[in-house]
């Protein structure tokens, strides 16, 4: 591990919600010049979850996402709140999004979703043995539910068709795996 060559002078807090605190920090770079540089704190540690079923089928989520000023197509993520289990979260969202409960559970990936400007990190989980129940929405949600097969979300990413990244990357790495299983 390397040391790290920022030195950080001082903090000021521009913004905070329950979800998000930007922070502009005062620094000595590593070239020794003083700056700025913005960081955005995320209170939440962000859960996916790829649900796959015995016929090789996966579920998509798709909503309309306000920063994006698009629609967009992902696999089931939530926010794990401080003091929660991520996979008590993976557990929760899978049921509020999709409906599905699963009986199996491994840990897929770790990820850094943008760590040029923030801080916010996520974890995916693979579900399987699923059983199908009601879906349970926040109100902040208007989902649309997508079962397809697994290979279909696959191309979805190769095609552009699915951007977020943290399902982009969980996708992809359980496409490289079953590919080395194979």
């Amino acid at each position: 591990m390397a040391n790290n060559p920022w030195k950080l002078l001082d903090t000021i807090i521009q913004y905070e919600n329950a979800w998000i605190r930007v922070e502009e920090d005062k620094v000595i770079n590593p070239s020794g010049g003083e700056g700025i540089y913005g960081r955005v704190h995320f209170k939440n540690i962000a859960v996916g979850v790829i649900p796959i079923d015995s016929e090789g089928n996966t579920w998509l989520v798709g909503q309309y996402r306000y920063p994006l000023n698009e629609y967009s197509w992902e696999i089931p993520e939530g926010g794990c709140p401080e003091g929660e289990k991520e996979l008590d979260t993976a557990k929760r969202e899978l049921k509020e999004e999709t409906g599905l409960v699963a009986n199996q559970w491994e840990e897929l990936l770790r990820i850094h979703t943008s760590n040029s400007v923030s801080d916010e990190k996520g974890v995916v989980f693979l579900a399987k043995d699923l059983t199908q129940g009601e879906t349970q929405f926040e109100e902040t949600e208007d989902l649309k539910i997508k079962k397809l097969p697994l290979e279909e979300a696959f191309q979805m990413v190769i095609d552009g068709e699915i951007t977020d990244s943290i399902s982009m990357a969980a996708l992809l790495k359980l496409k490289v795996q079953l590919k080395k299983a194979d």
